[in-house]
This record gives C-alpha cells, structure tokens and sequence, in this order.
C-alpha cells in the first residue's frame, strides 16, 4: 500500500498498527466493517457496499470502533487516524458484516457464467473528495466447495461487486482457509480474541479447521464457556487428539467443566499414558497446588549437564514459567519421579559451564509445596520468593508436577476474567453504554 493509496485489498489490513496523529500505536486492525446494500444503482453510483470502519484492539485487548471517516491514511503497512479513539466497546450490529469474519471464503456465484467461486479478498476504495470508502472488488477463486479451495486449484480473478451473487444470504457451510491466513502470525490468546467475537457457527468452523496443537493452544487462552462449545462440537477422536496437545493441567479444567459422562468417555478414548495424569490432576482440589500443576515441568537426573538442561529450556514450545527452573530428581523421571533432590534455577544454568552437572548446583533451600497447599497460601509463597513456577511433592518425596504463575492468577482473578479479556474489558477505561458511532 502506497502512501495515498486509494485502493485496498482489506486482508492486507490483518494486524497492521494504527497510529495517532503524533505518531504513538494506539492498537491493532482486528477487521473491518461493512454494510451492504439491499440494491445496487450504477447509474447514482449508489448501492455498493459501504465499509463503516474498522475493529481495532487497543493494549487492553478491547476491541473498539474506528470509523472509515476518522482514517487519514492508509499506507506503508499501517493506518493512521485523526484525533483519540473511542475507547466504548465495539458492538456488532444486526445489519452489519465483519469482512474478515463473515465474507473471507464465502462461495459466491459469477453472474455471467453462473460458476461457483470463493471469496478469497475483498477489495474498498477511497471516494474522490470524501473519507467514505466503499467495498467495490473482489479477489476469487473459481471452483465450488471447499475440496477445490484446499486443492487451491482453479482460476483466480478479480472481479465486481456487482459480478457476483450470493454475499448477501448466510451459508450453512462456509469455508475457513482465507480467514485462516489473514491471522496466520496471530499469538494464541490474540486469535482466541478473534474466535470469540465470531459467531457461533463461524466459531466452530473456525476451530474445526485449526490443526490440533493449534487449536489445543487457542483453546486454553479462551472463556470455559468457548471452551466447551467448541470441544462438544468436535468428533470425539478429535476431541481427544486436541485435548491430549493440550497442556495437562488445562486439559485437566476443561474436562472438570464437562459432564461426568462426557468427560470419562473422553478419558476412556485416550491414550493410557495420557489418560493418567489427567485423572490424578482431577482427583484433586481445584484451587490447590496439586489442582493447579502441570505434570509436564523439565525433570533432570543429577547427572546430567549443564548444556543437557539449557537444550531442555531452549524447547521453543515451553511456557516460559516452566522454563524458569528445572526440577532435579532420581529415577523415574516422569512425575510421580523418584526422589526430589531440587531444583536449579535458569539464571544459574547461565552462569555455569556447560560440563557443570546440575546435581552440584542445586538449590535445596526452596522448600516443595504439598498438594493440598490452598490458592492464597500458594499465591503468597510465591510473591514471597519472587519465583514463577513452584515443585509439587507428595509426602513420600517424589516430584509430582509444578504450579505456574499464570495459572495462579487465572484462579486469582474475578471469575469470568476472560470473557472480559477477550471483549477487551480488563482496561483502565470506564465503559460507557451504546453501541458505536
């Protein structure tokens, strides 16, 4: 996008910053906001879809409007904006259509010929004069269902608002790869955002799309309530798959929030070896150490090195709290472990050459939390040792996970902290009443 460009394919949209007239970031293009039109006018150039502004995430994650009117520019992979934004919530309204979530892979007809094809960008341009911008392309693929689409064969072209039919009547089965792509580099708690403010529909065929460990890492950053949607909309094989390449103790809460028959049938279709510490997760208090533990933290035997627990750490796929420390104990190394000696912190690991077995260099001084250790209690040693991650041991001595910050806080934190997160709540803003302007 050029500087003054008037002509934008609104995918290249997807994530850009958008900057104040002094220069600061002030947030994130989520989507874009369209009203289409019942009829189409060409000799008053009236009818084509009006593109009312976009959906921008602010630092808090709320999610607020910007109107196409307050835009000044559109350029160099950033939007800027006139004046403050309007920090009232973004309230989707009946008439109104999300672009990214609502009209990318949409199947659409070519008037002319009568073929299928699929929306896979739409493109709005600046009217002469004015800050009014209006959705008057589209990028598509010929070829009907969404087997084409995934084979991404067929011809693509750029055609019309007007050369197609179709965008104006909800489809009961709607494609998902172009939507996908628009927030591909998205982090996970960012697109369980996006997932949140679908609709339902378009909610799960969104996750039924994602791969599993994908999906898995979406799943444990959204609201319990999309979190069982979405599990209970799934193929119970695939249910399985994603609960088991979720993090365990997550795995554990959104079975505990299932119906208990639910629940045990998911358990029945596991893997024994997954299965396992699931049930012991469950079999415990909820707001306890042993409720809230993982029982995948790094487990070293005493004579391993150094450079052997740094690789450990390295793993790029590592909550960085269970990266923090590695946990020292004799065989087994699986938790319950054998005997737990201790644990070494990273910044020791750095300051150590790389032969240094970890067995000399533990720290025993950090005393381990039993499972029945309550949240307050829990939340209080950690801020007393300013440690982000805890060992958890059971009276005979044997590792049997580690409790995390992150999963302190979300059991500390008012109930329904998420719905608030991810609709952009949990900011330094009163709310006030209504919908956008």
């Amino acid at each position: 996008m050029a500087a003054g460009a008037s002509r934008v394919f609104i995918s290249h949209l997807s994530g850009i910053p958008v900057f104040d007239p002094v220069g600061d970031q002030v947030g994130r293009v989520r989507d874009a906001v369209a009203l289409l039109p019942s009829r189409y006018s060409p000799e008053r150039d009236e009818g084509l879809p009006r593109v009312l502004g976009l959906v921008v995430e602010v630092v808090s994650r709320r999610r607020v409007f910007l109107p196409m009117t307050r835009v000044t520019g559109v350029e160099s992979g950033q939007v800027i904006t006139t004046g403050v934004l309007n920090m009232r919530r973004f309230e989707q309204r009946p008439n109104e259509h999300l672009v990214f979530g609502e009209l990318l892979d949409r199947r659409v007809t070519l008037r002319e010929t009568g073929e299928g094809a699929t929306v896979l960008d739409v493109g709005m341009r600046q009217l002469p004069a004015r800050r009014d911008w209006q959705i008057e392309k589209l990028f598509v693929r010929k070829g009907r269902g969404r087997g084409a689409l995934r084979r991404r064969g067929g011809e693509t072209l750029t055609v019309e608002w007007t050369a197609v039919r179709g965008l104006g009547v909800e489809e009961e089965a709607q494609g998902t790869a172009n939507l996908l792509a628009a927030f591909e580099r998205l982090r996970p708690a960012d697109l369980a955002s996006v997932l949140h403010h679908l609709s339902a529909k378009r909610r799960t065929e969104v996750a039924a799309a994602l791969h599993d460990e994908r999906l898995a890492d979406v799943l444990e950053e959204l609201p319990e309530d999309d979190q069982v949607e979405i599990i209970g909309k799934l193929r119970d094989e695939r249910a399985v798959d994603v609960l088991e390449a979720m993090d365990p103790d997550d795995a554990a809460d959104l079975l505990s929030e299932l119906p208990e028959e639910e629940k045990e049938r998911f358990l029945e279709l596991m893997e024994p070896e997954d299965a396992a510490p699931l049930r012991r997760l469950l079999s415990y208090e909820e707001r306890t150490a042993g409720g809230l533990m993982t029982t995948e933290p790094i487990v070293l035997r005493p004579g391993a090195s150094v450079a052997e627990a740094l690789a450990r750490v390295r793993h790029e796929d590592l909550p960085a709290p269970l990266a923090a420390q590695v946990y020292v104990c004799r065989l087994p190394d699986e938790t319950p472990t054998g005997r737990y000696l201790g644990l070494v912190h990273f910044q020791r690991l750095l300051r150590e050459p790389p032969f240094t077995l970890v067995g000399g260099i533990i720290d025993r001084d950090l005393r381990p939390l039993s499972p029945d250790t309550p949240l307050v209690p829990l939340a209080g040693y950690m801020a007393t040792y300013n440690i982000v991650a805890a060992p958890v041991v059971d009276e005979a001595g044997h590792l049997l996970g580690a409790v995390t910050v992150d999963d302190v806080l979300d059991h500390l934190l008012p109930e329904g902290w998420r719905e608030s997160a991810t609709s952009g709540g949990i900011a330094g803003f009163a709310e006030p009443e209504g919908a956008h302007g």
